[in-house]
């Protein structure tokens, strides 16, 4: 199954957060055939009294169900340090299944595709960067698309090539 993940921190060693997370994915065998994209600075959203985040997306393969490997992401989050906060503040590592092939799931634990990834350059441009011709399967539209058309005027910048 094809699959795209979303990463973000603002806390710490931003850079070195999220080069971890994406190794221990790897190195568990939860995604394959990896795709990398560059790194964005980008400005909070929702609370705005924050450190600027680090954000990046992953395309890769898996043969988890979507309910495990969210499982594995979120263990990876704890094993990084992540400490629950409330909604949409600072966050050492932030790890988001933002598509997972053409399937749309919706329950109590996660929902794909991302309810809010259309909205939000700073999850577009770095998913543009490794999966621009993926397919939003409720939109219909390609994650370049997307990009095209997204109003988001958040300011995220090119942070550095990984």
């Amino acid at each position: 199954m094809d699959v795209l993940l979303a990463f973000g921190a603002n806390l710490g060693n931003r850079e070195q957060t999220i080069s971890l997370a994406v190794e221990l994915l790897v190195s568990s065998g939860a995604v394959q055939d990896v795709s990398f994209s560059k790194l964005y600075e980008t400005e909070p959203v929702g609370f705005k009294n924050q450190p600027f985040f680090i954000n990046a997306a992953l395309k890769g393969t898996t043969d988890l169900p979507a309910r495990i490997l969210l499982k594995k992401c979120r263990d990876i989050e704890v094993q990084l340090g992540r400490t629950p906060r409330a909604k949409w503040h600072e966050r050492e590592i932030d790890i988001d299944i933002l598509l997972y092939g053409e399937e749309i799931l919706l329950n109590n634990e996660v929902e794909i595709p991302h309810p809010r990834m259309h909205e939000r350059r700073f999850v577009l441009l770095p998913a543009a960067d490794v999966a621009p011709e993926m397919i939003h399967p409720v939109l219909k539209e390609t994650v370049a698309r997307l990009l095209k058309e997204c109003g988001d005027t958040a300011d995220v910048q090119l942070f550095k090539e990984p």
